[in-house]
Order: structure tokens, then C-alpha cells, then sequence
């Protein structure tokens, strides 16, 4: 008979268990979690419409716990500068962590998985006797660290500052909500996840933070207190976005992000999975869908493989890995737009162009056509309105040069618009005034202070404009958004653009001039 043990009685712990035990129903699976049945930290989980097929085949327990404890909505609605956004074709929806919890528990014990809560794994050798050992205890996992040789964790840590409340305040959709106070721009994620509570997760900037004086809580303490001065602070600062509801604590206290990757996720008959394994940032809602889905995926590789534990565990890596580094990749440019979200607040006054920026971190204006024609054509009109033509077609003019539009070919030495016109380019380093600058963007984020430093020096010396090319997607475009928002210097940026790409990065404010590499 095999035997399987689970530490940690998360969504992602609880579904295997599940799977594992339908499948096999004479394995022992035994589900160990530190914790009461009924405890939990958090308020809601949120899912895409779009993301759970794979869920839904194994079991639609999530589908069910949506359909009948949850909240569902289509729109996206942002909050900025005394106005409101909404952007339809979303298809999301929300429900009480601990509903689910319950639910997967049902689930559990009706399949014949043995819980055995309050109980704490302190010893791996408590485990010897076992065939299998899923670790899923969460972002914080201990068997992660004690295994770190094995295991190889990383974790890259986000310079922005979050908290996570909930608020009796019933918003109706997702909401993202922009306030600038006293002491910087704060900024809200809220969304409903049942009949009377919303979440509501706060970030800012370190800087901010310190300024309001909300670095006096030791985040070290044991779990359960919430930071009441900073629930009295937001319920203060966000009294009008909330109609003067309260905020409600559970475990509230600031943090940095972390994205959390592993080497290697399986060490012998130990395998992680979930936030044990990997994260991704809140804001694109993939973490209990990617545990589940890990949940999933080891199930049916031990299904595949049921007389060899390493031979399964290679398979549900191989297989799982691919696709979680494309959702922590994808998240990496929505992370990135909430460190610096305070300077878009105060640089694009207008709601249109900043809710267009904001949706466009990580998706083309194509894409978001698909899913809101009616809006990606306020926002075409809003450009034409203010430049009188379409973004690829609008004359460009910078200092002494003139450019047709906004495309441009590239030469190591000229940008060239489509009438044969243009700007000459040197690189950096003793440059004339009278040509553009070009800034290689760094191959990563880590690279940025010298670009940026750079950039700084060419606006300095009076050149017309910085060409960015070389580096990341992501990196060339922070380059080129420091001499826009933070010098007021026009930014050629330079890449494999198709033409939707091009118009997006133009009409979101992240550039002046397009080009590609001939």
C-alpha cells in the first residue's frame, strides 16, 4: 500500500490529496497542517474565467465553490484622479478563502484522506516511513529552506510594499484604486468575494511608507495581530473609495513581494508544489490556480507512472515547469508597473491614458480590443483627439527634427521616418547636443541603475532624444519611461514590434518613436 503525506492543508495540499486518493484508493494519504481546520490568513481567492479547464476536468469543486458561494463580474473598473475606467470582457471571479478551504476539506474526507490539523511536521524523519512527500506549505515553507541544498530556492523581492485587508465596503468587480495622500500615492486591489466582504490589498512605495509612519509594526511577530495603525491609516486615506466602510484584519501586516522560483522541485520522495514551488504576483491572481493545477499535474504523473516515485516527480516537473515560468514571466511587467505605479499616478493626468497604460503591462491593445472594443476605441479617439491622426500616422517633432509618423528604420547611426527624413544617432559618451542619444538597455532589471544614470546624463546634456535598444522587453521600456516621465526626453524605442505593439506602446505613454532592427 502506498503511503503519501501532505504538509500543509492549503487549496493545492487538499486537491492532490483528493486526486491522489480517487485514483488510488487504497494509498493512505495523510494531510498534516499546523493550523486549525477553520484557520486561515487572507480574505478571498480570484480566478479567470479563461484559466480553469485543466481544474474543472480533474474535479469541478472550484467551478461548484464559485458558482454557489462566489462572486462573478466582467468588467475591470480603475480609479484615478477623481474618475473611473471600467473595461468589460474579463470574466473573473471570487471566493472566501475559507469557504473553499471547507469545501476542499469535504472533499477530502469523503474520498477517505486522513487531516490531521494542529499537528506541526518538526522532524523529516516523523515522515520516513512514508512512500511520498508533497511539501505545499506555502510561500514561507520550511521544508523548502531545511532542503535548500536540494531544492536551490531564490526569491527576488519587489521594492514596492503591500498589505492585505478586507472592508464590509461592497465594490462590484475588480477595482483597482489610485489615491495619492500626504505622504505618496497609495493604491488598492479590491474585489468582492461574497455577499458582505470584499478584499482590499494596499501597495506603495517603501519611501511612502516610512513617511506615513507605517514602519513601526515588527512583521516578525507571531501570526494573528493585525497592524492597527495602518488600518486606521488606509480606512482614513481611502474613506471616500469606500464610503466610509471599515477595513477588517486578518494577519494584516506589510511585506515585500516575493517571487519565489526552485532549481529543482523534488529531492528523492520529496517534491514541492504550490507556493512551495513558485509564485507569481497577486495582481494576475495565478497563485491558488497554479497550486491546483500543480495538484493536477502530479496526480496524473503518478497515475502514469504508479511504480516509480522519481520517474512521476521527473515527469510532473518537466511537464509543470514550462508553464509556470511563463505565468512568473508574464507577471514580471505587471510586478514591475506596481513598483513604480506612484510616478504614473502623477505623470499621466489624464484617466484615459493612465487606465490604458495600467491594462496594457502585460497585454497589447490587440488583445484588449478583443475584450472591450467599445473602450480600445474611447482610447483610439482620445489619441486622434489630441494629435489629430491615428498613433503610427502622427507626426513626431523633437528640437529641430521633423518626422512624418511615428515608425521609424533604424541604422547604427539615423532614425529614419518614411519620407527619408532623419535624426542622426551617436552612442553614448561625449555626445553632441544636436543628435540622439542611444542607451543600450540592460539584459536585466539588475542592470537598470547604470541606464538610468545614463539617461540622466544625455538629458542633461541637451540631446533631442534617447534611441533605447538591446535588453528585455521589460528593461528597454523602463529605460525609455525615465526619459519620458522622469527628464521630459522624447524615447525612440527600438525592438521586433509588430505594428499592434507599436501602437500600444505609443498610445500607453511608454514611448515617441517605434522602430525595428533591419
Amino acid at each position: 500500500m502506498m503511503k503519501v503525506a501532505c504538509i500543509g492543508a492549503g487549496p493545492g495540499g487538499l486537491f492532490f490529496a483528493t486526486l491522489l486518493k480517487r485514483s488510488r484508493p487504497g494509498a493512505e494519504v495523510v494531510v498534516f497542517e499546523r493550523n486549525g481546520p477553520d484557520d486561515t490568513f487572507g480574505f478571498g481567492v480570484v480566478f479567470s474565467d479563461a484559466t480553469l479547464d485543466a481544474i474543472d476536468a480533474a474535479d469541478p469543486v472550484l467551478s461548484e465553490a464559485l458558482e454557489k458561494h462566489g462572486r462573478h463580474w466582467d468588467d475591470i473598473e480603475v480609479r484615478v484622479h477623481g474618475a473611473r475606467e471600467r473595461v468589460g470582457g474579463m470574466g473573473m471571479a471570487a471566493v472566501v478563502r475559507k469557504t473553499l478551504l471547507s469545501l476542499l476539506q469535504e472533499r477530502a474526507r469523503a474520498q477517505g484522506v486522513r487531516m490531521r490539523f494542529q499537528h506541526e511536521i518538526r522532524d523529516p524523519a516523523e515522515l520516513d516511513d512514508f512512500d511520498l512527500v508533497v511539501v505545499c506549505d506555502g510561500a514561507n515553507s520550511r521544508f523548502r529552506t531545511v532542503f535548500a541544498d536540494d531544492f536551490g530556492p531564490t526569491a527576488d523581492v519587489a521594492s514596492a510594499k503591500f498589505v492585505w485587508f478586507g472592508t464590509s465596503y461592497m465594490f462590484d468587480g475588480l477595482t483597482f484604486v489610485h489615491q495619492d495622500g500626504p505622504h505618496g500615492v497609495f493604491a488598492a486591489h479590491a474585489y468582492p468575494i461574497g455577499d458582505s466582504l470584499s478584499t482590499f490589498i494596499v501597495e506603495t512605495d517603501a519611501d511612502s511608507w516610512a513617511r506615513a509612519g507605517l514602519d513601526t509594526f515588527d512583521p516578525s511577530t507571531p501570526p494573528g495581530p493585525s497592524d492597527e495603525k495602518t488600518k486606521a491609516y488606509l480606512e482614513d486615506l481611502f474613506r471616500e473609495q469606500i464610503d466610509g466602510h471599515p477595513l477588517v484584519g486578518n494577519n494584516s501586516r506589510w511585506a515585500n513581494f516575493a517571487t519565489r522560483r526552485a532549481s529543482s522541485w523534488r529531492r528523492g520522495k520529496w517534491v514541492l508544489l504550490g507556493d512551495a514551488a513558485h509564485t507569481a504576483h497577486f495582481s494576475v491572481g495565478s497563485g491558488t490556480k497554479m497550486a491546483m493545477e500543480d495538484a493536477v499535474a502530479l496526480a496524473e504523473a503518478l497515475g502514469e507512472s504508479p511504480h516509480s516515485v522519481p520517474e512521476a516527480l521527473d515527469a510532473y516537473e518537466s511537464r509543470r515547469r514550462p508553464k509556470v515560468e511563463k505565468i512568473q514571466n508574464s507577471a514580471r511587467p505587471s510586478l514591475s508597473w506596481w513598483e513604480h505605479f506612484g510616478r504614473y499616478v502623477r505623470s499621466f493626468d489624464d484617466p484615459t491614458q493612465f487606465a490604458f497604460h495600467f491594462l496594457t503591462r502585460s497585454i497589447p491593445r490587440g488583445k484588449l480590443a478583443v475584450r472591450d472594443a467599445a473602450y480600445v476605441d474611447r482610447v483610439d479617439g482620445w489619441w486622434r483627439e489630441h494629435h489629430g491622426a491615428p498613433p503610427l500616422e502622427t507626426p513626431f517633432r523633437s528640437g529641430t527634427f521633423r518626422l512624418p509618423s511615428r515608425r521609424v528604420a533604424v541604422g547604427d547611426d539615423l532614425l529614419t521616418g518614411t519620407d527619408g527624413t532623419a535624426i542622426p544617432m551617436v552612442p553614448f559618451g561625449g555626445q553632441p547636443s544636436e543628435a540622439g542619444v542611444w542607451i543600450d538597455a540592460p539584459d536585466t532589471e539588475e542592470g537598470l541603475p547604470l541606464a538610468l544614470d545614463q539617461v540622466r546624463e544625455t538629458a542633461e546634456s541637451g540631446a533631442p532624444l534617447v534611441g533605447v535598444r538591446g535588453g528585455t522587453t521589460l528593461t528597454r521600456v523602463l529605460v525609455a519611461e525615465e526619459a519620458r516621465l522622469a527628464h521630459s526626453l522624447p524615447a525612440a524605442v527600438i525592438g521586433a514590434y509588430d505594428d499592434d505593439t507599436a501602437t500600444t506602446l505609443l498610445l500607453s505613454g511608454r514611448a515617441d518613436l517605434v522602430g525595428g532592427v533591419k
